[in-house]
């Protein structure tokens, strides 16, 4: 794990799970139900899924906990997450660095395709519109008949009074079970950067120049439609509160 003890990177798991439950106060049922489409697409027996912009694994690690003929490999940019990932040890899951606006990356994910599935969470709205949908017509081109794509992420309705509401209806949520006093997404990178334990990946992902765009905004409509341009069959959300969706498209 390029110089990291295992019980350094556990810690900061810890935290980057806590620090996601402020923005998602479902995460963990969010996760379920990505998992509960899986399964219900292959059956109980062996899979190959691809995980996308999986950062430190947190969805790879639970589909191969729930899914024990599942064999997931996550893909990031980032060497920084994926670094702290390989604390967790399940063989079932692998992880690859790879840009995903390169149309090559299915190349060094090294499963066999097609795939019976692909998932992401909390991960696309950082590409821009025009990659996203080079890389819904790369998912379509690699997911056998049948297959899907599931997408966990907070995605807008497009309609100014709704999305205002459904932001409030996860905010009150948010209240509810307490994970507003989580650390937030800048103080868990900050104190990240000042842990000298953490130096090789520091360093790894400094001269590997991570940057995200601006979010696409994308409505969770407008997602569904770029992935029935890019040749899925359907596509829609099956799960939602407030503006927290599961989209599903089927290839």
């Amino acid at each position: 794990m390029q110089g990291v003890a295992a019980e350094t990177a556990i810690r900061w798991l810890q935290r980057w799970d806590a620090q996601q439950e402020r923005y998602v106060p479902d995460r963990e049922e969010r996760f379920r139900v990505v998992i509960d489409v899986v399964r219900e697409v292959i059956g109980g027996g062996p899979a190959g899924v691809v995980d996308l912009g999986c950062g430190p694994g947190s969805l790879s690690q639970r589909l191969a906990e729930a899914l024990p003929e599942v064999h997931v490999v996550g893909v990031d940019a980032d060497p920084l997450l994926l670094g702290l990932g390989q604390a967790n040890t399940n063989p079932r899951v692998r992880s690859v660095e790879a840009d995903l606006t390169n149309p090559g990356w299915p190349d060094a994910t090294g499963l066999p395709g097609p795939w019976d599935a692909a998932v992401s969470s909390t991960a696309l709205h950082w590409l821009t519109p025009e990659d996203l949908g080079q890389l819904y017509r790369t998912l379509a081109a690699n997911l056998r008949p049948g297959g899907v794509f599931v997408n966990a992420d907070n995605l807008g309705l497009g309609q100014p009074a709704l999305d205002t509401i459904a932001e409030a209806i996860r905010a009150a949520r948010t209240r509810r079970v307490g994970t507003e006093r989580n650390e937030d997404w800048a103080a868990w990178w900050q104190a990240l950067q000042e842990d000298d334990d953490l130096a090789p990946l520091l360093d790894a992902r400094s001269d590997a120049a991570i940057a995200h765009s601006s979010q696409n905004s994308l409505t969770v409509w407008q997602h569904a439609e770029l992935l029935r341009q890019a040749g899925f069959a359907e596509a829609g959300p099956v799960w939602q509160f407030g503006d927290d969706h599961v989209l599903v498209a089927v290839r």
